[in-house]
């Protein structure tokens, strides 16, 4: 009987950067069904989405650790995925470390320059933001960081395939692709609350922030494909990035409102569904 794998691999063939788009695409689209859903879910409880952002978090920390941080200090050992700089041999844990402290500095730099960025998409900044304003510029910021998050699981999928284990590849694209519909959803739902426009317009916002995916999840296949020895530092990469989101977005933001309970029940569930799709498709 044909495995998960075996099945992808006959749809898309074995180049892993043919397979790092597909996953970039897969995982896009599952973002534009989340952004779309405001078209039927037209006013979801703030409990409700944060309980679907808990488990948006849990299925990405489980996803962290299973399919990016253990199996990128596995490569790291193995000769073939080691780089030697000025005679020394980086092997180990250390180059998963590396790219893990660069993943979540640049989130934390890129988080630091997203009031900048408001400032010049609504022109206005400080005491001089009006109320409606104000609003679309926090929205602004919001649908700013998802687009940034969503940059290393872009990356997180394409080095997956790119390091040439498919399960891995395919247990990334489902998951990052499952945290990816309450996500869009959520985009649109604050574009459309914040009076950017109609929900159509909502929905593009949402599809926007998921786009960036695409061609991240390209280059992380191609870059680790070219380059092995850029594997382990790739993956600890798209998992420091990941899991400074959680740590930084995600969890805060659905414990703010006191719905903490269901948010982590969601994360819970998250957690159960990553580490059984890591088993499947193992």
């Amino acid at each position: 009987m044909a495995t998960p794998t075996d099945t992808f691999v006959s749809l898309v063939g074995t180049d892993p950067l043919v397979q790092g788009l597909v996953g970039g695409i897969v995982i896009a689209a599952l973002n534009t069904l989340g952004a779309a859903a405001i078209l039927v879910v037209r006013d979801p409880s703030e409990r409700t989405l944060d309980g679907l952002m808990g488990f948006a978090a849990g299925v990405m920390l489980s996803a962290s650790f299973t399919s990016l941080l253990l199996p990128g200090i596995d490569f790291a050992e193995q000769p073939a995925y080691q780089a030697t700089i000025a005679g020394v041999t980086l092997g180990g844990v250390v180059p998963v470390l590396v790219g893990f402290v660069l993943g979540v500095l640049l989130l934390d730099r890129g988080e630091e320059f997203a009031p900048e960025i408001g400032e010049v998409i609504t022109g206005r900044a400080g005491r001089d933001v009006d109320v409606d304003q104000a609003r679309v510029s926090a929205v602004v910021l919001f649908i700013f960081a998802i687009t940034l998050h969503n940059m290393p699981e872009g990356l997180a999928v394409g080095v997956g395939f790119g390091s040439g284990n498919v399960g891995d590849g395919i247990a990334l694209m489902l998951a990052i692709g499952i945290q990816n519909i309450p996500e869009g959803l959520a985009v649109s739902i604050s574009a459309r609350d914040a009076g950017l426009g109609s929900s159509f317009y909502a929905v593009v916002a949402g599809v926007r922030a998921g786009v960036v995916e695409i061609p991240l999840a390209v280059f992380g296949a191609i870059a680790v494909s070219v380059a092995a020895p850029l594997l382990p530092y790739a993956m600890g990469f798209a998992a420091g990035g990941m899991l400074f989101v959680i740590s930084h977005e995600i969890v805060p933001s659905t414990h703010a409102r006191g719905n903490e309970h269901v948010a982590t029940m969601g994360l819970m569930a998250g957690l159960a569904v990553m580490l059984t799709l890591d088993v499947v498709l193992a």
